[in-house]
């Protein structure tokens, strides 16, 4: 069996910019295993294709992340509902935005929206460092809490607003946003570093969202429109409850 899912995530070749003869993800030892192997499966038979990206979420157990009442849909390619009216992203739109990023080993990345911490802790696989910002106070406490009680102390979350960012420790390597936001936000293309890449869902609230791509280089902003996809709303300011 292991033999086997060696060989299908291997089917993808060497994707741009991975070593060469790196080792692919092994199928989890854990009661779980069998689903989790789908999981990963799943995620490459959809176009995943990039080993690193594979392994970090091979890396982090998603089952962490949701509320005991879905622990077992964990794995499922659906979103799911979290504390403060929030959702934890489907597992396909995690691996995707993830690639999409192309986050190298000696990145910075910043994170507007923690939520669950689930983006963070795959990302904390793969960058140098992550700085997380979310609005609700009980989310980012909770979310820090699990996140360092899995180990990934490269990760710093906090409360704050945002639409803002966190210019303090800019410039970024990589931003990712995982609210839907109506227009691009200005203040964190600021906040990214030439040549850097910023991904996040864009598009009204209550209308057609998709994943857009920004590449910032000396001489502009060059756009990509990406997949279509449902996020809740990037708003502004601190949450004044939970």
């Amino acid at each position: 069996m292991v033999g086997l899912f060696r060989r299908i995530l291997g089917g993808a070749g060497k994707d741009e910019g991975s070593g060469a003869g790196e080792t692919l993800p092994s199928m989890p030892q854990s009661d779980n295993g069998e689903e989790r192997m789908g999981f990963l499966l799943g995620l490459r038979r959809r176009g995943i294709g990039s080993a690193d990206v594979l392994r970090a979420l091979d890396d982090v157990p998603r089952e962490k992340f949701v509320e005991a009442d879905f622990t077992e849909a964990a794995y499922a390619d659906q979103a799911l509902p979290i504390a403060c009216g929030q959702t934890i992203s489907q597992p396909f739109v995690v691996a995707y935005m993830t690639e999409q990023l192309d986050v190298q080993p000696e990145h910075r990345v910043l994170e507007i929206g923690t939520g669950s911490g689930y983006q963070a802790a795959v990302l904390s696989r793969l960058a140098q460092e992550v700085v997380s910002v979310e609005r609700f106070r009980t989310l980012a406490e909770i979310a820090r809490r699990r996140l360092a009680s899995l180990g990934y102390d490269n990760v710093t979350v906090v409360v704050g607003d945002g639409v803002n960012g966190m210019p303090d420790r800019a410039p970024y390597d990589r931003i990712i946003v995982t609210a839907a936001a109506e227009t691009i936000p200005e203040e964190l293309l600021d906040q990214l570093a030439v040549g850097g890449v910023m991904i996040l869902p864009l598009g009204p609230h209550n209308g057609a969202q998709r994943i857009v791509k920004l590449t910032k280089t000396k001489d502009g902003v060059e756009r990509e429109d990406l997949i279509a996809v449902r996020f809740v709303p990037l708003l502004p300011g601190k949450a004044r409850e939970l």
